[in-house]
């Protein structure tokens, strides 16, 4: 039996007779090219092309993978969809792909609070147990798994393929969160698409399946935990794969579950640990159940994450991509949103950070909004024309960074020539006396904080109160807040802000949260309206997230640590408020309440990285002129 016997194929096709080769349509060259079944590029970007827009060829196989993590003897199989052009089949015609991964597409498990953690946990004790999530039925999915980018692209003359995780769907294998066989899934992939790995029609036959119709060029797309595999398969060095564009990618699961040595939970998903996502994903084959539940979630995950300390070690080490990028090759666009409190905004930036530092080619989308978000289609057409199509679109040598203005569409944003703004410079603030009310927060304007004896203000723990409402009390034990005077011009906050805090704490641990705001808190619908950025660590894990130690009872230590990044222009009027407590209630553990924390004003520095430095930071807080009364 051939491949053709199995497509599915739409009916009513008009074929278009023309050579399979690339038309660049310019003032000489009229649209009407586009009527021959070939790709027409226009400006740089992959037009629509009416011979593509219908009557595309769907398929589905299985291809076999380099490992055999359910460990039945054979190299695991993962699932794969294709469509494409007809023109693949009838012309000849190569199409590179748009690829994407995904372990959601064969269903999802429950999210009910009893199948999560209960936060309700005093820090460095053994945690209360939960019950797994119910086993999620086995869904068969065939010939396609998403319908996912496909009218975007297949029309522009690429072929668009989806596959499912290892365990997942009609994958075969178990689900490792962040393991190595989620890297050489996709690996996988991409080598059959490239002729060095094999297909076959059905999961454990013997009938090949071959990518012919393939110019061998991919490019990967996705979001969220779709993104984390783009970034995953990209590590493994993979011939073929020019570009990826991870949008919201989780780059470090030690990043979505723990923050600076205090387990942390992703916004959205009070409780949530990565066994509660395992058993989310988890959606394989009935008869290999048990093997992977009992090897990598009991086995694996409940015995070296570390929900009592919180601490970093070898296993959040292998989940976390910042130390697996040396063979990578694949030129990075990177997209996130500056409010995501799912996945946040560092998981993006260090991964940028670190492939320019390696050389590789590499733009960032930021928008304002939350999770998800990717790019405007017009930027992700110039993206892939030039890596898979050789399109020479000038893209490279635009701005590097493309950032959304407040109050601006996400398909509108300003360009910018690196993120951060390369005129950010650090500007240092020291708060005063007056917390338990509101205090001043005021530059150390000679560039140097400056020196006086200690001040102390402390903070006494209770989760009972979420951070909105500390914020909004008048007055409280719970929380210290510091402001800036008001801005009398607008303020550009670019770059990742840092907090030094000097504390004593009453018991070995404690929950340490630090906000930035923009006061006065107005409860608006608009997201970048009053929470600017925030942060939190354990105070016990100052000199290193690796290893703690427990503070003692009138003993001072510093405590650094950065805040998630940011890029934000703060209004005239508006304040810049720091807020300093101890449990999030929507993020953190909740101990019991209680706990003491002591801050030394006078050696806690927050660094602010500003665009315009010292200088803009004097402008936008000198004080505007009274005008005399007329004589």
């Amino acid at each position: 039996m051939t491949i053709k016997s199995r497509l599915s194929v739409r009916a009513g096709f008009r074929l278009a007779l023309a050579a399979p080769a690339l038309l660049f349509a310019t003032s000489l060259q009229p649209l009407s090219a586009q009527e021959k079944a070939v790709p027409v590029f226009q400006d740089g970007e992959a037009q629509v092309v009416p011979a593509f827009k219908s009557d595309w060829i769907e398929h589905d196989l299985f291809v076999e993978t380099e490992f055999d993590s359910d460990d039945d003897g054979k190299m695991d199989r993962v699932h794969v969809s294709v469509t494409r052009p007809k023109q693949t089949d009838t012309e000849g015609l190569k199409v590179p792909v748009i690829y994407q991964s995904s372990p959601y597409y064969a269903g999802m498990g429950s999210s009910s609070t009893e199948y999560m953690w209960n936060p309700r946990h005093n820090l460095n004790t053994p945690p209360p147990k939960h019950e797994p999530s119910p086993t999620i039925p086995q869904q068969s999915k065939r010939p396609k798994l998403s319908g996912e980018h496909i009218g975007e692209w297949v029309p522009r003359g690429f072929a668009v393929v989806h596959s499912s995780s290892p365990g997942t769907g009609l994958s075969q294998g178990c689900p490792t969160v962040g393991g190595a066989n989620e890297s050489l899934a996709p690996k996988a992939v991409i080598d059959w698409l490239n002729g060095r790995a094999k297909g076959f029609t059905s999961v454990d036959g013997d009938e090949e399946v071959k990518a012919t119709w393939c110019t061998g060029k991919v490019g990967m797309i996705g979001t969220s935990y779709n993104g984390t595999l783009c970034l995953a398969a990209a590590t493994t060095g993979v011939e073929g794969l020019e570009c990826i564009v991870p949008v919201a990618p989780n780059t470090s699961y030690y990043h979505y579950y723990r923050s600076n040595g205090l387990v942390r939970h992703p916004g959205g998903y009070m409780g949530e640990d990565i066994d509660v996502l395992y058993d989310f994903i988890h959606s394989g084959y009935a008869d290999k159940q048990e093997y992977c539940d009992c090897n990598v979630r009991d086995e694996g995950m409940l015995k070296q994450f570390d929900r009592i300390t919180g601490d970093y070690n070898e296993f959040w080490k292998s989940r976390d991509y910042i130390h697996q990028l040396d063979s990578m090759k694949a030129a990075l666009f990177m997209s996130h949103g500056f409010n995501d409190w799912n996945v946040m905004p560092e998981h993006s930036y260090r991964i940028y950070q670190a492939v320019q530092k390696k050389g590789l080619p590499c733009k960032i989308y930021y928008h304002q909004a939350g999770h998800g978000g990717q790019p405007p289609t017009s930027l992700l057409n110039k993206w892939f024309s030039h890596f898979l199509y050789n399109v020479d679109n000038d893209f490279l040598e635009q701005p590097k960074a493309y950032i959304v203005r407040e109050g601006n569409r996400n398909n509108k944003p300003d360009t910018y020539a690196d993120y951060p703004n390369p005129e950010a410079k650090v500007v240092t603030f020291q708060p005063k006396a007056g917390g338990r009310t509101t205090g001043e927060l005021l530059p150390a304007l000679s560039g140097t904080p400056a020196k006086s004896p200690a001040i102390v203000e402390d903070i006494v723990d209770n989760f009972s109160f979420n951070g909105r409402q500390l914020i909004q009390a008048e007055w409280s034990t719970h929380r210290l807040i510091y402001a800036t005077p008001k801005l009398n011009q607008p303020l550009h906050l670019s770059g990742v802000p840092k907090i030094k805090l000097r504390v004593a704490c009453d018991r070995p641990n404690a929950c340490l949260t630090v906000w930035l705001v923009s006061l006065p808190w107005t409860e608006s619908d608009r997201i970048t309206d009053d929470l600017v950025t925030r942060g939190w660590a354990d105070p016990a894990n100052a000199e290193s997230i690796w290893k703690e130690t427990p503070m003692k009872p009138g003993e001072f230590r510093d405590v650094e640590f950065e805040l998630q990044p940011d890029d934000q222009i703060l209004k005239p009027g508006e304040q810049l408020g720091l807020v300093v407590f101890s449990s999030d209630r929507d993020f953190t553990l909740w101990p019991d309440p209680g706990t003491k924390i002591e801050i030394d004003l006078s050696q806690t520095e927050l660094h602010l990285p500003i665009v315009g430095g010292q200088a803009a930071v004097e402008e936008a807080l000198k004080p505007v002129p009274v005008p005399e009364p007329e004589k």
